[in-house]
């Protein structure tokens, strides 16, 4: 279909499926020049995944239902610390705002995302983003055992991504209760400080539960998306989180999703995100969409390094930052 004719006598302007084309064809020559582009890994988690440092998924999400997919988006991961802002948002509906704030706090800690400080004027996590705040915001989370609670965030993550088969992978549950010392042992300061109650193995549990759910970036990017689209999946038309608390969560991504370089996204990307150390990124920009990115590879803050670069690049390209001026492109529309 051809395109009208530009006021100034210039040529016709491109028709929208033209311009959604040419989008679409710029997000695959990012992705192609981001795969082959040599990058400065740090580290991989676990280490076995060195055996997939070239699996590199790209996925977003139009709140219109509009959806576009790139290399290895068909790749299972586990969700990891993506899984905390999940856990929040079941804290907030359950116990409301007022009283999950006085439990877990909305600060950047500065600190990485496994350290064992606390917000001490308040007697609090820092915020649920890293491991502290996420295990009291899982002890928060509501239920008689705590295999209801974790089949209450189970099934709230289907409702996410729109699909009723998402589940834990018990292979990497069992090995994350092998090697989370570190957990218990926050955990249980937590409990003697007097920042968190109960069964201490069941709150560790309900945690590593939810982390070692696997998802892939076409199923991330559609939770992204119900983030940007005020709770509702975009595809089913489900709500999927009240939204009264949407704006908490999307509002603790943007300053306390990405770990300890939380400062440099906001700065360099500008959009609501989380990240995870299997080398996942999901981010959700209100109103717009959710993109999602799976590499492997790791900086030194735990952060995917192509993960970072990609969007990056798509956040000046098309204009995503929260703050940007200009929006020269819709992405996905």
């Amino acid at each position: 279909m051809a395109g009208t004719p530009e006021p100034d006598g210039h040529g016709p302007s491109p028709s929208p499926a033209q311009r959604a084309a040419a989008i679409r064809a710029r997000i695959h020559e990012l992705h192609r020049r981001h795969a082959d582009e040599p990058v400065e890994v740090v580290s991989y988690y676990p280490s076995e995944t060195v055996a997939r440092r070239h699996a590199f998924g790209l996925s977003g999400v139009h709140v219109s239902g509009v959806r576009v997919s790139v290399g290895d988006s068909g790749v299972r991961f586990p969700l990891q610390s993506i899984s905390k802002v999940f856990t929040y948002a079941l804290a907030l509906e359950d116990n409301g705002r007022a009283a999950t704030l006085t439990r877990v706090g909305v600060e950047p800690s500065g600190d990485p995302y496994n350290s064992i400080t606390f917000d001490e004027a308040n007697q609090r996590p820092h915020n649920p983003m890293i491991n502290s705040g996420a295990l009291v915001a899982a002890a928060l989370v509501h239920g008689r055992t705590r295999t209801e609670r974790v089949a209450r965030l189970v099934e709230r993550l289907r409702v996410f991504a729109g699909n009723p088969t998402i589940d834990v992978d018990e292979a990497i549950l069992d090995e994350q209760l092998r090697a989370t010392d570190r957990n218990l042992g926050l955990a249980y300061i937590m409990r003697a400080l007097g920042m968190l109650d109960g069964d201490i193995e069941d709150t560790v549990a309900v945690y590593l539960s939810v982390c070692s759910v696997t998802v892939t970036t076409d199923e991330l990017a559609v939770i992204g998306a119900t983030l940007a689209n005020g709770g509702v999946n975009p595809l089913t038309g489900e709500r999927a989180m009240p939204a009264a608390h949407v704006r908490d969560v999307i509002s603790i991504m943007l300053t306390c999703g990405m770990y300890d370089a939380a400062g440099q996204w906001f700065h360099d990307v500008g959009i609501p995100a989380k990240s995870g150390v299997s080398g996942g990124i999901m981010a959700a920009l209100p109103e717009r969409l959710g993109i999602a990115v799976y590499s492997p590879g790791l900086d030194a803050h735990g952060n995917s390094v192509r993960g970072v670069n990609i969007c990056r690049d798509l956040s000046d390209h098309f204009g995503l930052h929260v703050f940007a001026a200009e929006r020269p492109d819709d992405a996905f529309a």
